[in-house]
């Protein structure tokens, strides 16, 4: 079980996923947010290529609990103290969903430390000013079965303040995430489980002043990986986190959700792999 000591001496874990690939690990970064990193699975066998560094947030999966320092500003600082632990070069990040607060963090504060930034399916709502096209987006499939739950609980879903508010409903928003909720949906909606105080920590403190400025100052490679059909975060937000980078392009990946790595394995890999460099051969 790989460990290491974060800036005020917190233990933390990652898992090393490597499946027989060599060379300087890609960090990786779970949402959920607090979400036991189990439901990245390999990234649709990106193990193999490349050794995966997927870090347990505090209070997740082997990190313990770490006194104040848990809310996903402060997380930032972990993810240095990895890349000094895995020997203090230049980072390649890749970081889904809520993890991406994380990631743009640690991209505004230590710039210089990334090489080549990946963000899958990131909500951006908080950090881009243009329409909001997922109330569209949900609106376009009322004629699925899941729909009539969903649309009777909007108020209780928009009444909900707590994690533990939030997640008794999560059955009902899980449908939003998938461009087709089916059995394989519903199977990986069950992987990993979600730590709820350490949920309610992550989102304890405010977006930081002038971030989204701020990341006009990492020079790194940037891709924003968006699902065509992801209802959760809509898709032009996500496409807009692009422009906030210097060198950043986005990619939808068709007929996708939140989790394109289950749902389209192949569109996934052929956009994650020649961004960072890699050869399927």
């Amino acid at each position: 079980m790989p460990t290491f000591t974060s800036h005020d001496g917190a233990i933390l874990h990652y898992d090393l996923i490597d499946e027989g690939a060599s060379g300087e690990p890609l960090v990786v970064l779970a949402g959920g947010a607090a979400r036991h990193p189990a439901y990245l699975g390999d990234l649709a066998g990106l193990s193999s290529v490349r050794p995966l560094a997927v870090l347990h947030q505090r209070g997740v999966g082997g990190s313990a609990e770490a006194g104040p320092l848990m809310a996903w500003p402060e997380l930032a600082h972990d993810v240095e103290a990895l890349r000094r632990h895995l020997g203090g070069g230049q980072l390649d990040l890749l970081a889904h969903s809520a993890g991406t607060r994380v990631a743009f963090a640690y991209a505004a504060s230590h710039p210089q430390h990334v090489r080549r930034l990946c963000l899958v399916t990131p909500p951006a709502d908080y950090l881009v000013d243009v329409e909001d096209d997922s109330r569209a987006m949900v609106m376009a499939r009322s004629d699925e079965l899941w729909f009539p739950a969903f649309a009777e609980a909007v108020p209780a879903l928009e009444a909900a303040s707590t994690p533990q508010e939030h997640r008794a409903l999560a059955h009902l928003i899980a449908p939003l995430a998938w461009g087709t909720w089916d059995e394989q949906a519903r199977a990986h909606e069950a992987v990993g489980d979600f730590y709820l105080d350490a949920a309610g920590a992550f989102f304890s403190a405010p977006v930081p002043e002038g971030l989204a400025e701020r990341l006009a100052s990492c020079g790194a490679q940037v891709l924003v990986l968006a699902g065509e059909r992801d209802a959760l975060t809509g898709l032009k937000p996500v496409l807009a986190v692009a422009d906030l980078f210097p060198r950043g392009t986005a990619a939808v990946i068709e007929g996708a959700g939140h989790y394109p790595w289950v749902e389209r394995p192949e569109g996934f890999r052929a956009a994650v792999d020649p961004f960072f460099g890699m050869d399927r051969g």
